[in-house]
């Protein structure tokens, strides 16, 4: 176990002079001079990108944002093994400006994003790494932290890219390595998490503690049969039918009441805006009174909640009054709180007084926004959280890494969306329905873009659609990240 009295810099600084030395193994199809990789070490041979455009159904709010679109990227990539063997794999993700990228408008953000997509796509094109996809993306992240900062410049925009909105592109990239590296051998890309496939250990990436682990050790091969989904209740979805002002006759519910018994909910993410502390802890009790009321219909007894503020509370005061007053008005709806999601602002090291050890007393808090490496885990954990959300928007490797590491500290795990579509999603239900203790998974395209999702609901019975609450994740078995055959878009 990592001492919780080792410092971040020590952790760091030993994950950092870890030598990367040449892999034993034959010599790879056009390889430089003295590059050696192993039989089950991948090179990158080609890359392409396109873009999905979709309009919500209904605009969904979060965090005092509301986002009524998507574009989606997409992402083919070919890998060569070092027996010469070649695979494509295929990468998808939302490009979530408004959550990545809050300090620009919605034309900035998303233009830089789409204009950042083509620079990682050269840039991992020319990638000369060989190794397991994680030792790929060790190379690639630094290169694309740069290409990041002078897009920035280029395009003078009011603040340069945050390193978060950098992740959610490169996952679309990170994704489609994994995906190729795992068709190459025919195999789940969760069954080469372990030393027959990974060249180097955990502690490359994690720090001295974690020499002679693998990934595999935290993170299964095989997925559980079903995963709980919490419905998002956005800050302004209608409740019930007194709060709907124009109808959506797409044969979809339009309140939270009406989804209640469609998809047998038995989990429900509450997003508050924060900053009024009166309109949170009414939307809340609020939404207690409605699912009570459907459950009881319903015969149903048992239920959980989450609490995802978006960094919307001020202070660490003010989330500690919500929850003395959610716990005073409704006993009962406070005892189904599961866990709270990002309470207040996403830079850490300048939000210092907000720790959130009292807070994590009452429940688990967990970090969302604000984790973007293993530095910014061991912060968090300083200052009082006590939970980690994974995503598939950080990237395959990230999540992998960051699933580890919260296991070994003993933390708190849950998976979130980014209102995933399609193969995002799937790749999200991967992730979800392998790392253990998560408590379930965010699905809500089905709620705001389902026509995303329409080519892919045959294929996929019981993940788009969902039963008894619960996600069929079961069924996620197939070759890489198991969302499409090679070159299928």
């Amino acid at each position: 176990m990592i001492s919780s009295k080792l410092s971040r810099r020590s952790l760091l600084h030993g994950a950092c002079v870890a030598p990367l030395l040449p892999l034993a193994g034959c010599l790879a199809d056009g390889a430089p001079a003295g590059i050696v990789s192993r039989p089950t070490d991948i090179r990158i041979v080609d890359v392409d990108h396109q873009f999905e455009e979709f309009v919500y159904r209904a605009p969904y709010q979060f965090g005092g944002r509301s986002v009524d679109r998507v574009t989606i990227l997409n992402v083919n990539c070919r890998v060569r093994t070092g027996t010469g063997r070649e695979a494509w794999g295929f990468g998808s993700m939302t490009l979530g400006n408004a959550w990545s990228f809050p300090e620009a408008s919605q034309d900035a953000g998303l233009g830089a994003m789409k204009a950042l997509a083509g620079e990682l796509r050269a840039l991992t094109a020319a990638c000369d790494e060989r190794g397991h996809p994680i030792d790929v993306f060790r190379a690639l992240e630094p290169q694309y932290l740069k290409a990041a900062a002078a897009l920035s410049r280029t395009r003078a925009l009011p603040v340069p890219i945050p390193k978060l909105c950098t992740l959610v592109v490169a996952s679309a990239f990170d994704a489609a390595i994994h995906d190729a590296y795992g068709k190459a051998f025919g195999v789940s890309c969760y069954q080469t998490y372990g030393p027959s496939f990974m060249g180097r250990d955990l502690s490359h990436d994690l720090g001295p503690t974690f020499k002679g682990e693998y990934l595999d050790r935290y993170v299964p091969s095989a997925p559980r049969a079903t995963m709980p989904v919490f419905h998002s209740v956005g800050a302004s979805d209608p409740l019930e039918a007194a709060d709907v002002r124009a109808r959506i006759d797409d044969g979809l519910p339009n309140t939270l009441e009406e989804w209640i018994p469609r998809d047998g909910l038995i989990r429900f993410k509450m997003k508050l805006n924060g900053g009024d502390l009166a309109a949170d802890f009414e939307r809340v009790i609020r939404i207690d009174r409605i699912v009570n009321r459907a459950q009881a219909a319903r015969g149903m007894k048992d239920w959980k909640y989450s609490l995802d503020f978006n960094e919307g509370c001020p202070n660490v005061a003010y989330l500690l009054e919500f929850l003395r007053r959610v716990r005073e008005a409704t006993p009962a709806g406070f005892d189904r709180i599961v866990y709270i999601e990002q309470p207040t602002a996403r830079d850490l090291q300048k939000d210092r007084a907000n720790v959130m050890h009292e807070a994590a007393r009452l429940r688990p808090v967990v970090i969302d926004e604000s984790l973007t490496d293993l530095d910014a885990l061991l912060l968090a954990r300083e200052m009082g959280y006590t939970g980690v959300a994974l995503k598939a928007c950080k990237g395959q490797s990230q999540a992998m890494l960051m699933a580890a590491a919260a296991q070994r500290f003993g933390m708190f795990l849950c998976v979130q969306d980014l209102t995933c579509p399609g193969a995002s999603l799937i790749h999200s239900a991967g992730i979800a329905a392998r790392v253990p203790g998560n408590a379930g998974i965010e699905a809500n395209a089905r709620q705001f873009v389902p026509k995303a999702n329409e080519r892919w609901e045959e294929r996929f019975p019981g993940l788009f659609t969902i039963h008894d609450g619960v996600m069929n994740t079961g069924q996620l078995t197939g070759p890489g990240l198991g969302a499409l055959p090679p070159r299928a878009i």
